[in-house]
């Protein structure tokens, strides 16, 4: 195995230099806010702040599969969040979720706000309040919050592990590579079983476990998420594609996936979500400016 210079960490880590990387920019050893920013409020009971990421879309679609379903009281705005501009750190955002992550919800439907922040916490929230996409039977709705939580806790290793040392890094290194590709794979077998024997990852329904783990795997089966399909050989793993598909052709997938989105075709777009009808008239490829005519 090839290895990069010698590091010998120092007895006291200090902040001393950027990180390097992609994310460098925003990469800090400390939390709060970094600037007084307010953010918008909409006219809908519920305002989302979010960005397009893997975890960003678990949110959105949650809210269109409401939506689709005809709960009313699941109506939302969907406000851009820029990460990679450092919007996370704002005052406003700051304080409903003090972790500076997205997606962060308020939900503004009663006499008292509630702010939302993780996306497992928001997916759970949201499937109690309007009683749907979750089970209500023990065995079933324990099934449901384990793999949910399964989601959760492997995150890390997918995205903050493998995608940042493959895709995001600002060298590449073999170990880092290895170890994580090694605990995705798994993370992939893991999945792929329970899928051979289950039509959904809960069961026989669709549920918000199964809306949390597809941006992900999904994501990583059909989207080539980090550039890495063929690097983790994703096309071996049948059911996890069968279960991809199945999910990606959902209406309310297709127009959740894209909201909030700012990367890609620019018909796969809507950076803001105000209304159902932003989906057909406001899409980045009708907003962009047109070429004048010959």
């Amino acid at each position: 195995m090839s290895s990069s210079s010698e590091y010998t960490p120092p007895k006291v880590w200090t902040w001393s230099k950027p990180s390097g990387g992609q994310f460098a920019n925003i990469n800090r050893p400390v939390a709060g806010s970094t600037h007084d920013k307010e953010l918008p409020v909409g006219r809908h009971p519920l305002q989302l702040y979010s960005l397009a990421t893997p975890n960003g879309q678990k949110v959105t679609i949650m809210l269109e599969e409401l939506l689709a379903l005809g709960h009313k009281g699941a109506e939302y705005d969907a406000w851009l969040i820029r990460i990679n501009e450092g919007q996370q750190f704002g005052s406003d955002f700051v304080a409903i979720n003090p972790n500076s992550k997205i997606p962060a919800l308020m939900d503004r439907s009663g006499p008292k706000l509630i702010r939302l922040f993780e996306s497992g916490a928001i997916l759970l929230y949201l499937a109690e309040k309007f009683g749907a996409f979750l089970p209500t039977e023990a065995a079933e709705r324990a099934e449901c919050f384990s793999w949910l939580f399964w989601q959760m806790g492997s995150a890390p290793y997918l995205g903050g592990g493998f995608g940042h040392f493959y895709a995001y890094a600002p060298i590449k290194i073999e170990y880092a590579i290895d170890r994580f590709a090694m605990e995705t794979k798994r993370l992939l077998d893991v999945l792929d079983r329970r899928l051979a024997e289950n039509e959904y990852v809960a069961g026989p329904d669709y549920t918000i476990a199964d809306m949390a783990i597809w941006p992900w795997y999904g994501g990583l089966a059909r989207a080539n998420s980090y550039g890495a399909a063929e690097f983790l050989s994703v096309n071996d793993y049948k059911n996890v594609l069968r279960w991809a598909d199945a999910i990606a052709a959902r209406l309310a997938v297709k127009r959740g996936r894209i909201v909030n989105k700012t990367n890609g075709d620019l018909a796969s777009q809507l950076h803001e979500r105000h209304d159902a009808s932003d989906f057909d008239l406001k899409t980045q490829d009708k907003l962009a400016p047109q070429p004048p005519a010959t």
